[in-house]
């Protein structure tokens, strides 16, 4: 039989990672699984508490808006001008997704059509590519690997090569899987050229709040105009530990997020109503959840960085995001990120991402999430060294 729209799919090449996981941890093996970016760092008490009341009240539990509720989108914008100075009107410039991912698929249902084509980073978060994709658009591959500065000198010749010209750029920083960071002056050159060349600039903040040694990551809505052509999806995944929930949303350009609203509202009801309170709630009443939950992160990006120093993996600490980007090994670079992930969970007993998951250009690298406690990532430690030393 044929599918529409997956049968371009290739294989989701972290399924092999994890069936190996599956299959050592049933065969009574502990795999220290630093493979899934699944947060494993507790909800707010706060919000699960607010989630719990509501739940029992059963007005709740009738459909809520696809728009989410008033005031989770005021809470959302109080949020955007207390933590960024960014004025949002919550109703027209403020839409609740569920999640990230979805707010940035149907997104590109009503940016992207057949016959457009949006820019992409490369390596990339797999949404990030196939998104404008089963929108029937055409993605083109920008390298990341050189860095910011030449990523950007890649967006600008892609830009003009391309034809049809590109309709949207996708953005993401801090970046996964890389971890590369920029600063407010990279977000002012873009918002710059796509003002000038009339282009959809659609950042997915998702590690707003996942930064380290000082670095403070700038929303694109900062830049003055932003709004002429941007949009941002924020979620209370990483930075408030929720990623169950699904508390996404879709702030900047009104046009673009009432857009996304008129699409939603045939689509959905929203996110059941007791966590959209829940989620007011946290953002109103913890609002330096955040920085516990960061504060935890940085400690493990330590453990991690400096015990892979110690037994000669050297690498530069990220300043963002909640993974480590590591290039393997010169001794081991041959076998690609697939075969050399798969070696380490059977000789060490540790689940990575293959690079090469994120597209072509990541197989040097493998992707660590610092989804365990740091004497868990200091035992990984320890069982790699053992591992590396019988290559």
């Amino acid at each position: 039989m044929e599918f529409r729209r997956i049968n371009a799919l290739p294989p989701y090449v972290f399924t092999i990672i994890d069936g190996l996981k599956i299959a050592a941890r049933r065969a009574g093996e502990d795999v220290i699984d630093l493979g899934f970016g699944n947060p494993d760092i507790p909800s707010a008490d706060i919000a699960v508490e607010k989630l719990a009341e509501a739940a029992r009240n059963p007005r709740n539990h009738r459909y809520s808006s696809s728009r989410g509720i008033p005031k989770l989108r005021l809470a959302v914008a109080n949020l955007y001008l207390r933590r960024f100075g960014v004025d949002l009107d919550p109703e027209t410039e403020v839409l609740s997704t569920i999640g990230a991912k979805e707010g940035l698929s149907h997104l590109m249902w009503v940016l992207l059509g057949a016959g457009d084509a949006a820019l992409v980073p490369s390596p990339s978060y797999p949404i990030h590519i196939y998104a404008p994709l089963f929108a029937g658009a055409e993605v083109r591959r920008v390298s990341l690997m050189g860095g910011e500065e030449e990523f950007f000198a890649n967006l600008m010749e892609s830009f003009q090569n391309a034809w049809p010209r590109p309709r949207v750029i996708v953005l993401s920083f801090p970046h996964n899987p890389t971890t590369a960071c920029v600063d407010l002056a990279w977000m002012q050159r873009i918002v710059e050229f796509a003002r000038e060349h009339e282009v959809v600039l659609v950042h997915d903040f998702a590690y707003s709040e996942t930064a380290f040694d000082g670095y403070v990551p700038p929303s694109i809505l900062q830049v003055p105009g932003a709004k002429d052509v941007a949009v941002e999806l924020y979620t209370l995944t990483k930075s408030f530990s929720m990623a169950g929930w699904r508390v996404g949303f879709l702030v900047g350009n009104p046009e673009i997020v009432q857009a996304l609203a008129k699409l939603k509202s045939y689509l959905d009801y929203g996110t059941f109503q007791p966590i959209q309170i829940a989620a007011t709630v946290v953002l109103n009443e913890a609002p330096e959840y955040p920085k516990e939950v960061n504060a935890i992160y940085q400690g493990r990006r330590d453990a991690l960085c400096d015990g892979l120093a110690r037994i000669g993996w050297e690498l530069e600490k990220p300043r963002g995001t909640m993974f480590v980007w590591a290039p393997i090994p010169e001794p081991y670079r041959e076998m690609g990120s697939i075969e050399f992930a798969s070696f380490l969970v059977k000789e060490a007993k540790v689940a990575v991402s293959p690079g090469v998951g994120f597209g072509p250009e990541g197989d040097g690298h493998v992707r660590f999430a610092l989804i365990e406690n740091e004497q868990r990532i200091g035992q990984a430690v320890r069982n790699l060294r053992r591992a590396l030393e019988k290559l």
